[in-house]
């Protein structure tokens, strides 16, 4: 499960402070798996906030190395600022796959179904959207809202639950690649 794109969220030209060599590094969140990365950009390349840069296997343009995974809690405070945005640019963009899941998305146990763990979505509205897709699949974020009364905007439940799982410790993952894999 390795990324090919990512966003920026933030650059430091100058490195990181506890760094003393000052190699100029990047923060990044993975289009695909949302993953946190530090990056390291090839020499005399500055990078923006919110630019996609290909970091897959082959010729890279502007990265020179994906230094790993970074926690949460290791994110500047602009990384963490631009964090939610950069989310719901990707979420919208992928749209499609979002109502895909509201469309086809199970119970995890008994009692949890998956659609429970989006947050402002309880039994109320679980049975409503099942109700609602067992007639007709959705087919976007607004038919979402316009069939389920009452409902969350959809487009803030899901970055809502793409958001704690990146800030990592949660039971279930259903959108971010789970921490330590």
């Amino acid at each position: 499960m390795k990324e090919d794109y990512a966003v920026i969220l933030d650059f430091l030209p100058l490195g990181k402070p506890d760094d003393p060599r000052g190699t100029p590094v990047a923060q990044a969140l993975g289009t695909q798996y949302y993953t946190l990365l530090e990056l390291v950009p090839k020499p005399g390349i500055s990078l923006q906030p919110f630019e996609r840069v290909f970091i897959g296997k082959g010729e890279r343009e502007k990265i020179k190395l994906v230094k790993g995974r970074i926690k949460y809690n290791d994110l500047t405070s602009l990384a963490r600022a631009n964090l939610e945005e950069a989310v719901v640019r990707l979420v919208k963009e992928r749209e499609k796959e979002y109502v895909e899941f509201f469309n086809r998305a199970r119970a995890i146990t008994i009692r949890l179904h998956s659609l429970e763990l989006l947050p402002g979505i309880g039994k109320k509205h679980l049975f409503r959207i099942l109700e609602e897709r067992e007639k007709k699949p959705f087919e976007s974020f607004e038919d979402i809202k316009k069939r389920v009364p009452l409902m969350p905007d959809p487009l803030k439940c899901v970055v809502g639950r793409i958001l704690e799982e990146i800030q990592g410790g949660c039971k279930y993952y259903l959108f971010v690649r789970p921490p330590g894999r």
